[in-house]
């Protein structure tokens, strides 16, 4: 990266965009929505500019262009495997994103395979097992506990056959870090394997399959500062060798020959192409590398010394705001990436989070952020219906059945964390300085 960035933000895009305030006047916005979708790197999008005019088919074309895309597109998966710390074994599957990760490895599971899974993981990591036998566990309190909880459950599975445990390494609600290491550990003790969601972790926090032993990763280019559209699954390749291919299609087919009934025979490629068929996207995969190369260049020590700073800012400033609370799993001195969610006492929280986008031009999110069972177990609150994006219908004022979520990496500058806070302690002390109302179940600005 720029050396002269110093310990400052890394350059994304859209740092200088202006947002207009319902109040008047318009102010740099303060985009503090990192763990649904982090701004590109400007490193990144410099990145793949320069290559955009090289653009070609990948594999088996024999023009240039197609070649030198084809050489990118590989040598993409070389530093995604070297910044991922995978053993020489390993195999990098290019995905769509964590979601489609997680799924294809659903669908490579053996037959009869178990499936183990904490009620606090984000639905992309709770769902694709639908198919599987899948044991839901309770929300640990502890590290302690959440290892202790998965060995009782392994130790007690029968019949005695393969099992995955699927994890997060980072909390998308709370940003509290999971002991995935311990957990690698009891897996396997057990007879077990593991899939790490790293879509929280890696863009914050160094992540090596070797050094915490896990058998797969999994993450988003969307929040590791890539643009949309791309995702990784790296590990072990035997039960994706042994699995149908993810999609049937040019790409994942080696030979196809006819049969005289009018069939067709199928021989598949092996390897990463397996999982891989139909065009890949390139401009995607690319950025992952490029973005996989610009953290690693900017230092990852610096980062997260960086991002603590602007956590123990945040969490500090909302400390001294009465009636504001921060949901937490494993309590204050947990370590945690900046990801911090909270309710405050008497703001429906969509009016919460209207108000900072409308009056001081601060991007939240604020909802169950896909993550209903953890978010209403922190909250303590029943299910009920609910509006767009999983945000129960209410009006502002009503007490507040979600929760507020403010996130924020490595290209935050620290005045949108001092505004951020500023905002929350003046709209707690002043109300809300314009008229809202709920329009398809959320609050906006009413004209």
């Amino acid at each position: 990266m720029d050396p002269s960035c110093g310990d400052g933000p890394l350059p994304v895009l859209g740092r200088d965009v202006s947002v207009p305030l319902v109040t008047g006047g318009e102010v740099t916005y303060a985009a503090l929505d990192y763990a649904a979708s982090a701004p590109a790197l400007q490193r990144v999008w410099d990145d793949v500019a320069a290559y955009a005019p090289y653009y070609g088919s990948v594999h088996r074309g024999a023009g240039y262009l197609s070649q030198l895309s084809t050489d990118l597109f590989e040598n993409s998966r070389t530093t995604v495997a070297d910044f991922l710390g995978c053993r020489p074994s390993d195999e990098v599957v290019f995905t769509r994103s964590t979601t489609d990760s997680l799924n294809l490895l659903a669908g490579a599971l053996p037959a009869e395979c178990g499936v183990f899974v904490f009620e606090t993981e984000h639905h992309a990591s709770l769902l694709p097992w639908r198919h599987a036998d899948v044991t839901v566990l309770d929300a640990p309190r502890t590290h302690a506990e959440a290892v202790e909880t998965l060995e009782r459950a392994l130790a007690a599975r029968t019949p005695h056959g393969p099992a995955l445990v699927c994890v997060t390494g980072a909390s998308n609600v709370t940003g509290e870090l999971w002991p995935v290491r311990e957990l690698a550990a009891a897996a396997h003790a057990h007879g077990a394997r593991i899939v790490l969601d790293a879509a929280q972790l890696a863009p914050h926090h160094p992540v090596d399959i070797a050094e915490l032993d896990v058998d797969w990763v999994a993450f988003s280019g969307h929040k590791l500062y890539a643009p949309f559209g791309s995702g990784v699954l790296a590990g072990r390749s035997d039960w994706l060798q042994t699995a149908d291919p993810y999609l049937a299609g040019g790409g994942a087919s080696r030979a196809v020959t006819r049969r005289e009934d009018g069939g067709v025979d199928v021989e598949w490629h092996t390897g990463a192409a397996r999982h891989e068929a139909g065009s890949p996207n390139v401009i995607g995969v690319y950025s992952i590398a490029a973005a996989c190369k610009a953290l690693t260049e900017a230092g990852f020590d610096s980062l997260v010394t960086r991002e603590q700073r602007l956590v123990d800012a945040v969490r500090a400033g909302l400390a001294e705001v009465p009636g504001v609370r921060v949901l937490s799993l494993f309590g204050d001195d947990a370590p945690r990436v900046g990801v911090i969610s909270f309710v405050v006492d008497g703001w429906n929280s969509s009016h919460f989070a209207a108000a900072l986008s409308a009056e001081y031009g601060i991007g939240v999110r604020d909802g169950l952020f896909c993550a209903h069972p953890l978010v209403r177990t922190l909250l303590g609150a029943e299910p009920r219906e609910t509006g767009e994006c999983g945000a129960p219908e209410a009006a502002p004022g009503e007490k507040s059945l979600n929760a507020i979520r403010v996130s924020f990496g490595a290209g935050t500058p620290d005045e949108h964390v001092e505004r951020f806070v500023r905002a929350v302690g003046e709209l707690v002390r002043d109300g809300a300085r314009w008229t809202y109302r709920t329009e398809g179940g959320r609050c906006v600005p009413a004209v």
